[in-house]
């Protein structure tokens, strides 16, 4: 034990970091606790592309895992990597539902913004990236997946429906009834909302993995209502049973295979103009996403130097980058750094070793995917209806006094929810920037490159 602990040490510097392995392995499974839920989400909201359910639980996993250690070993931080919310969202309805490209186009996407990622991160180009975007406007990109992921899960509950007439509505439940379909439909709705409202509670209160146990209460409510008949399952309806398939005996715990999506990448596309701004727009959110993640978590952690620098970004950038690449060729949606890292950190994490923990922690969800396959659409829509508060909350910190900054965030924040689109979001908000601060003879706050992608944007609507 002494060994082992001389071990750890050595490795990551514990006694430096002011922490020991009692806290460090609490704070990895504190932070795990709040994220397993993107083994249910991510699997759910990538198989609507047409991807393999089961092979997606199983790349989501060790994606989970491997960026997660490599966050350990390159720079020693605990912080921990999945796929992303928000970019698997634009994964699944913008590139593949709304724009019609194929799900191996998207996975070649984020392989190619993962190549790029590697390079910026290696080199200082990322900083001049980063300090070309107006912060406003980094912070309305939050904000606007926020209400998109919030209004995805509003849809995969059956909250809101379509309507020919308005487009959208709410879920009339005395038409349910009139029709007999509350047992397989409504039921579903209603227990949704309670999620909402289960998960709300359990986060006032700052319960541990509050959006975990949202799921897995949500979960459980849906089993209790199948068994006593107030649910029926309809796959014709898109309600299946809630009930684990047990039924291969020990054969049910093995991983699912990644064979239906194990580097599955299609390259056709990839002079298109469209794939350019597919991958762009993967890009970046997934470096902003990940720089806001870094410096946010770093600072609870008082991790920051007195310049307000994180010391070895650099590593966790490349470990980020890495990961988003390995992940892409596992078969999975950009992976990246997560905000709920920071669970772990309030519970003392400071190294390596919490990251470590997470990600052996992943590996060992693998063998319990019946269990994640089983977790339902109206379970799962009450997280993202949550996480979109948490995104959005970004909104406090733009700033409204000053129009020329407010307005574009303004509208790069409608255009996501409105036009089912994140990368549209982004178009419109760097465009509109661009133009009002020119017109507003204001043409220096506008960078270069701000004005380039602007001109980008532009020919790709009247091109198109």
């Amino acid at each position: 034990m002494e060994n082992q602990g001389g071990f750890l040490e050595n490795t990551f510097h514990l006694r430096e970091n002011k922490t020991n392995v009692k806290t460090e392995c609490v704070a990895g499974v504190t932070t795990f606790m709040t994220m397993a839920y993107i083994l249910a989400v991510n699997p759910s909201i990538l198989s609507v592309s047409g991807m393999d359910k089961g092979a997606v639980l199983t790349a989501t996993a060790l994606a989970s895992a491997l960026g997660t250690i490599l966050m350990a070993v390159l720079a020693n931080y605990p912080f921990a990597l999945a796929p992303g919310m928000g970019l698997n969202a634009y994964f699944a309805f913008t590139v593949v539902k709304q724009m019609g490209y194929t799900w191996e186009m998207a996975l070649a996407a984020v392989f190619v913004e993962g190549i790029i990622f590697i390079v910026l991160s290696l080199t200082n180009v990322r900083e001049a990236i980063f300090n070309a975007i107006p912060l406003n406007l980094k912070r309305a990109v939050s904000v606007g997946i926020g209400l998109f992921i919030a209004f995805i899960g509003l849809q995969n509950a059956h909250i809101v429906i379509a309507n020919p007439a308005t487009k959208v509505s709410l879920f009339s439940f005395s038409q349910s009834l009139a029709k007999g379909t509350f047992a397989s439909e409504g039921i579903t709705v209603v227990l949704a909302l309670l999620g909402v409202l289960i998960t709300a509670y359990l986060m006032v209160k700052n319960v541990r993995g509050n959006i975990l146990w949202g799921i897995v209460i949500t979960w459980i409510l849906g089993i209790i209502c199948e068994l006593s008949g107030l649910y029926i399952p309809n796959p014709a309806k898109g309600a299946f049973s809630v009930l684990p398939n047990l039924s291969a005996g020990i054969a049910a715990f093995t991983p699912a295979s990644l064979s239906p999506i194990l580097f599955k990448f299609d390259f056709s596309k990839f002079f298109s103009l469209d794939f350019l701004v597919v991958m762009f727009s993967f890009l970046f959110v997934d470096m902003f996403d990940t720089l806001g993640t870094l410096i946010g978590v770093a600072s609870k952690a008082d991790m920051l130097d007195e310049n307000g620098r994180l010391p070895h970004i650099k590593g966790a950038l490349l470990a980020d980058a890495v990961a988003t690449c390995a992940g892409a060729a596992l078969g999975t949606s950009t992976t990246t750094t997560f905000v709920e890292s920071a669970a772990g950190v309030t519970e003392g994490g400071r190294t390596g070793l919490t990251a470590t923990v997470v990600a052996i922690l992943f590996l060992l969800s693998l063998f319990l995917s019946p269990f994640f396959m089983a977790i339902p659409a109206f379970a799962t829509a009450p997280a993202l209806i949550i996480v979109g508060f948490l995104m959005f909350t970004a909104v406090a910190k733009i700033d409204v006094n000053d129009l020329s900054e407010a307005i574009p965030a303004y509208i790069a924040i409608i255009a996501m929810p409105f036009c089912y689109s994140i990368s549209e979001g982004i178009c419109f908000g760097i465009i509109s920037y661009v133009i009002v601060n020119v017109l507003a003879g204001q043409s220096s706050k506008a960078s270069l490159l701000m004005k380039a992608l602007a001109v980008i944007f532009i020919l790709k609507y009247i091109l198109l």
